[in-house]
């Protein structure tokens, strides 16, 4: 049976709280279960998922947001673009290019379009793997000729929208650099909207959309470090300052290491126009934050200033913004080093003051409860026993033991499509 999916809306983002009216979402496949401990790395994982775990887990949180929004899905929309035999031939022949297996091209092609859209999340196994043969086999790093996209369910990354066209993200690693054909195919042919591109102005520009917050019509808010790099920022500066009078970008610079600060939205976050979630040692400057600048980037007249500032708050402030931070973790350091490692500042605002995110960041879940936002379960908000619509301000708790381990949380999960204007 066809999986029905909504009509293509209009595609505009001003704000990262404004009231969300569509997102997109990729439910997460088999390919996660295409991963071993000796490839975990290089899919950037710092640990294997149980599937039957993350499933529930997934369908709270994609649960919570089909009662609050429209909710399109990656998988469902690839389906129907790859009935058209021009488009599949290009995402077949640019999929098998990068995965350096041109054998695989008439096969695919005749693949029905539901089957044609798993193999290109899920992979394709090598033919000759021993398995395949009937034959007892040794662990094998090369089981698939067609990579899974093991990240694919992040939808944040590889692609991010910004105002009313998308940036088709450069990705830093190559393990994830298919996922952005995909998403290519599904903005360009679905939404029919405008794209951006960095590394199509410079070929080391990179940019990713966990590190890119649009905080406002006239403000981006970006980090810099493993994933996005000064060129990509620069490629965003140079973009605005031809396009508008006035705009600013505030850039925060992050570790190179661990990998729990790999994008902005790991440390930073809006939970509404008047609140943000923050990991405090980079509000304070402290370890690991104690040399990382923080940038004003002011674009007026076509030309491009930069003017250090103390910190991501100081920076709003300066803009004119009455922010107040809430401290990811509460006031204990060591706690707030283990929750920012699960995702603890990593939430995704369904409007102003109204949040979802892990619930099991505990100290991160009680600082929101004493800054105003009543707590509500998501396995109540799915069951229809609990209306977030009733509330001003909320966090909508989901669990999270496996999900964390794959390294990203809700605003890593989700791409917005669509908002009200703030």
């Amino acid at each position: 049976m066809e999986r029905k999916i909504l009509e293509p809306c209009k595609v505009n983002v001003s704000s990262e709280s404004g009231r969300l009216r569509a997102v997109l979402l990729h439910r997460p496949g088999v390919e996660i279960e295409r991963m071993t401990p000796l490839n975990a790395a290089h899919a950037l994982y710092s640990d294997i998922l149980n599937k039957p775990i993350v499933d529930g887990e997934y369908r709270n949180f994609c649960g919570v947001l089909e009662r609050w929004t429209d909710v399109y899905y990656v998988e469902d929309i690839l389906e129907q673009l790859l009935k058209d035999m021009e488009l599949r031939r290009h995402l077949v022949e640019e999929s098998c290019k990068m995965d350096k297996c041109s054998e695989l091209k008439d096969q695919l092609m005749d693949m029905d379009a539901r089957n044609l859209a798993a193999v290109l999340i899920e992979g394709y196994e090598k033919p000759n793997w021993p398995r395949a043969r009937g034959e007892q086999s040794l662990i094998d790093d090369d089981r698939y000729l067609l990579k899974p996209l093991y990240n694919l369910f992040f939808t944040r990354d590889a692609s991010s929208t910004v105002y009313d066209r998308v940036l088709i993200n450069s990705m830093s690693f190559e393990v994830r650099e298919r996922e952005t054909l995909i998403y290519e195919a599904i903005f360009k042919h679905f939404f029919k909207v405008g794209t951006l591109n960095a590394m199509a102005w410079d070929k080391d520009a990179r940019t990713e959309g966990g590190d890119v917050q649009i905080a406002a019509p006239d403000l981006l808010c970006i980090g810099q470090g493993i994933r996005t790099n000064k060129k990509g920022i620069e490629y965003l500066a140079q973009t605005f300052a031809k396009e508008r009078d006035r705009f600013h970008i505030l850039t925060q610079e992050l570790p190179m290491s661990p990998e729990s600060f790999i994008h902005l939205d790991m440390v930073f976050t809006f939970l509404g126009k008047h609140q943000c979630m923050i990991f405090e040692p980079m509000l304070k400057k402290t370890g690991l934050f104690a040399d990382k600048a923080t940038t004003l980037i002011t674009i007026e007249g076509g030309k491009v200033s930069y003017e250090e500032v103390p910190n991501m708050v100081k920076g709003l402030e300066r803009l004119g913004w009455d922010i107040e931070p809430v401290v990811g973790g509460g006031s204990d350091p060591w706690v707030q080093l283990r929750e920012q490692w699960h995702s603890g500042c990593n939430f995704f605002s369904l409007g102003d003051g109204k949040v979802i995110g892990y619930r099991r960041n505990t100290k991160t879940i009680e600082a929101l409860d004493k800054a105003g936002f009543a707590v509500l379960n998501a396995e109540d908000i799915v069951s229809g026993k609990v209306d977030m619509k009733a509330y001003d301000k909320f966090v909508a708790a989901f669990p999270g033991s496996e999900l964390p381990r794959a390294g990203g949380g809700a605003r890593c999960m989700t791409m917005p499509i669509l908002r009200d204007a703030q």
